[in-house]
């Protein structure tokens, strides 16, 4: 009984022992992470108070500046010749010996594009000129018997009606020389017609002609765009028609981001009732780099207004949305949404969010976040604008 007893006695103490080592290293562990959360918690203290007390970042700030900028009228269209000219054949069954440009070469009026093989034309004008020869020495003839016979009339040796025959003789040579000229009159025109000249001044935009070729009458040899002129056609919905008047200025985009100007010549006075749009004919001024057939996009400037800008630099794109950081009175940034217009230079329009007075950080804006301390340093415009003021008030 004193052995089971011991053993007993024995167990419970182990027992006890177990329970109050766990129960010791659950109570360590807990008082361990309190001592660390309370020293994680001091330390962003400390952060915070530093971060209060130090400004975050130096920056430059401008107020809103206003400019004058036009309203613009944005479209699309294709670039086309202004006129094109369309230079063929005008006889048929003729061989072309000779093709002098190509697609692109510049010309002038009168300019030598083609020529035809002129033998069998020379033959035949050869031949028109020895019918008018043969007809003049027969005029030459009857009017030689005429005027003979007209000398005998009063002397009664020949009759009235033989005298008439000659006369009708004389007035028939006329007609046949008269003739024999108009067909040497034709040969020498067929005979210029084998020089094909070009219309107008220009550039050839295309070539259809190849030497050896024999064409017909009104085969298109070249087609030419005269004085190389290219204008845009801009579609303008019907709303916006009433905005657009002759001689306005238009800026147009070219493939690649190259610009040019331009100047609205006319517009269309009916509507496609297809597209339902009107056309808009803007002539290109310096269009050496545009080609026709581009389709491009291009804006009308319209009447000019003040408008408020700040530089491009002070935008913060911040969950999708654009953003200014404000300076506000303690030396802090305020998160500031606001809504943008138009760019022009490094300046871009500022239509909500923003007002006049108020002081936008630009340099470094976007390394800042809502409710930072900064420290702002001037910068050269603002500068001249207080030596201007001192200047102005002395």
């Amino acid at each position: 009984m004193f052995i089971i007893n011991t053993r007993k006695s024995l167990l419970i103490v182990c027992l006890f022992s177990i329970i109050s080592l766990v129960t010791g290293t659950i109570w360590l562990i807990k008082y361990t992470n309190s001592l660390d959360s309370d020293q994680v918690q001091n330390i962003d203290t400390l952060k915070v108070v530093d971060r209060t007390l130090h400004p975050v970042l130096t920056i430059t700030a401008e107020k809103p500046q206003r400019i004058l900028l036009s309203e613009q009228l944005v479209a699309n269209g294709d670039i086309t010749a202004w006129q094109e000219a369309i230079v063929g054949a005008n006889l048929s069954g003729l061989r072309l010996s000779d093709v002098c440009v190509d697609i692109g070469d510049t010309v002038k009026k009168g300019q030598v594009l083609a020529i035809f093989d002129t033998s069998m034309i020379e033959s035949e004008r050869a031949q028109a000129l020895a019918k008018l020869n043969e007809v003049r020495a027969e005029l030459e003839e009857a009017v030689s018997n005429s005027d003979r016979a007209l000398k005998l009339a009063h002397s009664g040796a020949l009759s009235r009606k033989e005298i008439d025959k000659f006369i009708t003789t004389e007035k028939t040579a006329r007609a046949r020389v008269a003739a024999a000229r108009a067909a040497l009159a034709i040969q020498d025109l067929r005979v210029k017609y084998t020089r094909i000249l070009a219309p107008d001044s220009g550039v050839i935009s295309a070539r259809n002609a190849t030497i050896g070729a024999v064409v017909g009458a009104g085969t298109e040899l070249f087609r030419l765009v005269r004085n190389g002129r290219l204008e845009w056609h801009a579609e303008i919905t019907a709303e916006d028609l009433v905005l657009l008047k002759p001689l306005l200025q238009a800026r147009i985009t070219l493939p690649g981001g190259r610009e040019i100007e331009g100047i609205l010549r006319q517009i269309a006075p009916t509507i496609d009732p297809k597209t339902r749009y009107a056309i808009a004919y803007v002539d290109l001024l310096n269009s050496t780099t545009a080609r026709a057939g581009m389709f491009v996009s291009g804006s009308f400037e319209l009447n000019k207004k003040d408008t408020l800008t700040i530089p491009q630099e002070a935008i913060v794109i911040r969950d999708g949305f654009t953003h200014v950081l404000r300076i506000v009175q303690d030396g802090r940034v305020a998160l500031t949404r606001i809504q943008t217009g138009r760019l022009t230079g490094n300046r871009i329009e500022i239509r909500q969010g923003v007002a006049d007075d108020e002081l936008i950080a630009v340099s470094g804006a976007a390394f800042l976040n809502d409710g930072d301390l900064v420290q702002v340093v001037p910068t050269e415009t603002t500068t001249k604008e207080k030596v201007n003021e001192k200047t102005f008030s002395k």
